[in-house]
């Protein structure tokens, strides 16, 4: 059988096959509420074979929006998620949950809190441009807004949580050097720097871990100079499997300093600034863009080899992100030991891409890293191809 279609295992959760809808952003949650549309979007997912599909940045608390439109995870929202999980199994498919913290990056919080304090580039139109140091009474009430939002996932029905330590929302802010510069027990060293992650994730995991998949999405470095480097990946990978997780996603990037290192291809600015609803967000695409959002080149499986030492480091099951857009190149990541795939753009691009696996073909997307989905997705998540 091929390998993406073999049943697998990530913590108590069995699933049909390898493949993973990752979370990304579906742009339809505009009142941070589940809608027809974002239970459909999933549903359609496990429709089309996907095994496990995760519903992209649920905020712990509501300071921990980057954005009004982003999904709110509190007890309001039960009855969505429980819809949404309901219509996935219906499909076959299973259920995640992504819980995240913006921390200091967002035009939503009135009191943005980051590691440590600095300039909120992302939220000075929206009258939020600084960024103030977390507390230890700010990291207690987040670390229980984490705990407290897994418990409604599993409260709905979700089969697993997605714990996001990477992009540069809050949890990633902290393992970065470049964002964070505490003299503290959480800054400095990696072993401090972990620390914060490192509570919120073992709250997830004692809340819900006997019951629920946790898994942790980590960056693998973050792109900038100064940034986390690869060198330390391994031991953060390993400090999450102590910490309980029960698979690891491996990426990278920050979304406020290196976006497309994440998802690599095109950098369509005129697309992205057309979508900014503030006149000062689009000013600055348009004109300071290209020194703002860096490009980086797009190749299949960008990820799979920087990732082979987290692979190596670990026991848990590793999942490849990352230009998956071939039957080729899943089978290199498998080959690789990575025990699952994630993909987004490719099934956006190609709704049929298990379909034609299990049919024995070798598809390969017609996806062509135009990211226009990107610059899109505050609309609902689409390919532009037509």
């Amino acid at each position: 059988m091929i390998p993406a279609l073999e049943p697998g295992q990530i913590g108590p959760l069995t699933l049909r096959n390898r493949v993973i809808k990752t979370a990304t952003f579906e742009g339809m949650t505009p009142t941070g509420r589940v809608t027809d549309a974002l239970i459909e979007h999933h549903a359609a997912m496990a429709r089309n074979g996907v095994a496990l599909t995760t519903v992209a940045y649920g905020a712990v608390e509501d300071a921990g929006r980057t954005f009004t439109k982003q999904l709110l995870v509190d007890e309001a929202s039960v009855e969505g998620l429980r819809k949404l999980a309901d219509a996935v199994h219906a499909e076959g498919g299973a259920a995640c949950l992504q819980l995240a913290h913006c921390g200091g990056f967002t035009k939503h919080s009135a009191d943005p809190r980051g590691p440590s304090g600095g300039w909120n580039a992302y939220g000075t139109a929206s009258g939020r441009p600084i960024i103030r140091a977390m507390t230890e009474a700010h990291m207690d009430r987040v670390t229980a807004a984490f705990a407290r939002a897994a418990s409604i996932a599993a409260e709905a029905g979700f089969d697993a949580v997605e714990v996001h330590v990477g992009h540069g929302y809050l949890l990633s802010q902290f393992l970065s050097p470049a964002m964070n510069t505490r003299t503290d027990a959480y800054g400095g060293s990696l072993e401090n720097r972990l620390r914060f992650p490192l509570r919120c994730t073992q709250a997830v995991v004692d809340q819900v871990g006997d019951r629920l998949a946790v898994l942790a999405k980590m960056n693998l470095e973050d792109g900038i100079v100064g940034g986390l480097s690869s060198d330390e990946a391994p031991q953060i990978a390993r400090a999450l499997e102590q910490a309980g997780v029960h698979a690891l996603i491996t990426s990278g990037g920050l979304v406020q300093r290196s976006a497309f290192f994440l998802m690599r291809g095109t950098v369509p600015l005129a697309e992205m600034a057309a979508a900014e609803e503030g006149w000062l967000q689009f000013f600055a695409l348009r004109v300071f863009g290209s020194f703002l959002v860096k490009p980086f080149s797009w190749t299949p499986g960008f990820f799979i080899a920087p990732g082979q030492p987290v692979v190596d480091a670990v026991q848990i099951p590793v999942v490849a992100l990352g230009g998956l857009d071939s039957a080729d190149t899943l089978n290199k990541a498998f080959d690789a030991g990575y025990r699952f795939t994630a993909m987004g753009r490719t099934l956006l691009a190609d709704p049929d891409f298990i379909a034609r696996l299990t049919r024995g073909e070798k598809p390969v997307s017609r996806c062509n890293h135009c990211n226009l989905c990107v610059a899109q997705m505050d609309s609902g998540v689409r390919c532009a191809l037509p």
